[in-house]
């Protein structure tokens, strides 16, 4: 039977297993100065058990989102793969801590400290967007520990200009938080305001995700200040001299507003054998989270995706297509 194992690692009182999820919003120190490398922080996960022998598979989300955006597919991998899965929240996001560091190399170095601690590695790295772009780093920097990658919806072509996160940004630091007796009171008032700004509903439901309440009080978990710092950082990819050299899995929606070319995706991964193991799905919407009750939803066609690539099963063959991650200016993943 799949069990999730919860582990917390926060220096901070109220933050335990047996305590509510939101007790308060941890800060980590200031990341040390001067071009060393970054402090990692003691970020939140869940582990869902499987075996140990095999390479684990480890969720990395998006910007804005957590680790149960990933609870359905992760247990439907699990359950398909027998593996252990972990689903991890990054810096800023969810229950790991606040930091005025929101760099890829910031998040790589978070998990660098984390897996080997956990004994995952090496690991599958699947990360979305934000996610996918941490996880294509640390394939980078530490190659070793990464047994293959899988980018869901992202590359490392920059972003597109035309995607609205700097207003969103903005429009949730600017509203201020009623008070009002109930967290879904909050979130209704808050809901109506943002939709001045954020015509979407079901965007606006999944930011409202990140209003929680902490010590009577309700405030965003996420750390708008550190996103709004950083985000021209996070639209792109930092350029590395590194290679990877792993078998890598580009996993995208049909309709994907992150990824609009499927040549500069060629271009970029360096190579047509990387080319050809890029799935594109017949999906309305890119963003693979858990769909309505009641409705077949494409974005779910993700995990037989994976599962394909875990088995070696590519369109191609794993062993034969490899393809490369690196690249300073030309970015060759």
């Amino acid at each position: 039977m799949l069990r999730w194992a919860r582990a917390w690692r926060l220096p901070h009182r109220g933050l335990g297993p047996s305590s509510p999820s939101f007790s308060r919003v941890p800060v980590a120190p200031s990341s040390s100065q001067g071009g060393t490398e970054p402090r990692p922080v003691p970020l939140s996960y869940r582990l869902l058990d499987g075996e140990a022998t095999r390479p684990p598979l480890v969720f990395l989300h998006g910007l804005f989102g957590c680790k149960t955006n990933f609870n359905s597919i992760a247990k439907a991998l699990a359950q398909q793969t027998g593996r252990r899965v972990l689903t991890v929240d990054a810096r800023n996001h969810g229950d790991s801590p606040h930091s005025p560091d929101m760099s890829y190399e910031a998040m790589s170095q978070d998990l660098q400290d984390l897996l080997p601690q956990l004994g995952l590695v090496p690991c599958v790295l699947i990360g979305h967007s934000m996610g996918g772009r941490t996880a294509m780093l640390l394939a980078l920097q530490r190659p070793e520990l990464v047994e293959r990658l899988i980018a869901v919806d992202i590359s490392p072509v920059e972003s597109p200009s035309s995607l609205n996160f700097p207003n969103y940004v903005a429009a949730m630091r600017a509203i201020d938080i009623p008070d009002v007796a109930s967290l879904s009171s909050a979130r209704k008032l808050m809901d109506e305001k943002l939709s001045c700004v954020i015509q979407s509903i079901s965007m606006r439901q999944f930011l409202l995700t990140n209003l929680v309440e902490v010590d009577g009080r309700f405030t965003w978990r996420v750390n708008l200040d550190a996103l709004a710092q950083h985000l021209d950082k996070i639209l792109n990819f930092p350029a590395r001299p590194e290679t990877y050299s792993g078998p890598a899995l580009f996993l995208l929606g049909g309709n994907s507003q992150f990824v609009l070319c499927r040549p500069c995706l060629t271009l970029a991964t360096g190579s047509t054998a990387t080319a050809r193991r890029t799935s594109w799905l017949p999906s309305e919407t890119s963003w693979p989270k858990k769909g309505q009750k009641g409705t077949r939803n494409p974005r779910l066609q993700g995990p037989a995706g994976c599962s394909l690539f875990l088995h070696r099963r590519t369109q191609v063959g794993t062993e034969r297509a490899r393809g490369c991650v690196g690249g300073a200016s030309d970015l060759k993943l």
